[in-house]
């Protein structure tokens, strides 16, 4: 997840899908409440912990620190110096989550292949917005990131991406370097509350409507291929502090690509992204 969240484009929560922990996931982010707070007050540390899932919880965000301190340098650099082979990779990997989750999906009916269609149709619309101007205001900032983290657990929608929609990308960004406490802590807020609410609405969503959410995840997924498909002609771009973001481009065919195509390497890792997908399910149902 931390691998896939350093990318704009791709979602940590697709990872999460296809590696069997999602619902678990969406589960222990319901479980922060008050009365986490009463149990630990009566009952003491371990029931509090227990309540908390809090090995899952620890496990899973010590995984994505790590992977976001140790991989982040690596990818910038190959999204700055090999992006047709990385965007390959990920191509890949998110074909195979679409047939990965589509398979949960247990009864095919037309409702399902409707839901299917317009969660396609949503993830692929947002790819083709323009971003926003910069705004730094408190409560658009606070609504950004409400959004931004919502979509970061939602399989096919990069949170990072919805920021530069919104036109809160360098102001984050800057809030960042320059340690500007008060917009960090700002976007933290709208991120907390919306990762609470929004994992409370998913989490219903899963108890009473569990085949068209994953339809409907599945169109997400399959809508934002759009969005990682690796041969790009860039149409325009905007500088975002230290750095250039892209914000208008188009797809284009291999063989129409300007210079070398990096046909043969971008097709092999392709082929182990997608590998991968399976290996990660083979692990996840051993355990």
């Amino acid at each position: 997840m931390g691998a896939a969240d350093v990318v704009p484009g791709v979602s940590g929560g697709t990872i999460a899908f296809i590696s069997g922990i999602y619902e678990e996931l969406i589960t222990s982010i319901n479980n922060v409440n008050l009365s986490l707070l009463k149990t630990l007050r009566t009952e003491g540390l371990r029931a509090f912990w227990i309540k908390l899932n809090g090995n899952f919880l620890l496990a899973l965000l010590l995984g994505i620190g790590i992977s976001v301190l140790s991989l982040a340098k690596l990818i910038s650099w190959l999204m700055e110096n090999q992006p047709i082979p990385l965007w390959s990779f990920f191509f890949g990997l998110v074909v195979a989550s679409i047939l990965l989750v589509g398979k949960e999906i247990k009864k095919w009916n037309l409702a399902a292949i409707l839901i299917l269609i317009l969660g396609a149709a949503i993830a692929f619309y947002i790819t083709q917005l323009p971003p926003s101007e910069n705004s730094e205001s408190l409560p658009y900032l606070f609504f950004s990131g409400a959004l931004a983290i919502c979509a970061m657990i939602l399989p096919g929608i990069s949170g990072a991406f919805i920021l530069v929609l919104l036109g809160s990308y360098k102001t984050v960004l800057d809030a960042v370097h320059e340690r500007d406490l008060q917009i960090i802590a700002t976007v933290g807020l709208g991120a907390i509350f919306g990762l609470l609410s929004f994992a409370k609405l998913l989490k219903w969503m899963f108890t009473h409507y569990k085949n068209l959410t994953l339809a409907l995840l599945t169109g997400f997924i399959l809508g934002s291929l759009n969005k990682i498909w690796p041969w790009k002609e860039v149409l325009e771009t905007k500088m975002f502090g230290e750095k250039i973001i892209t914000i208008k481009d188009q797809n284009i065919s291999p063989f129409s690509f300007d210079g070398d195509s990096q046909l043969i390497s971008a097709i092999i890792l392709a082929i182990l992204g997608f590998s991968l997908i399976f290996i990660l399910e083979k692990l996840a149902a051993k355990k």
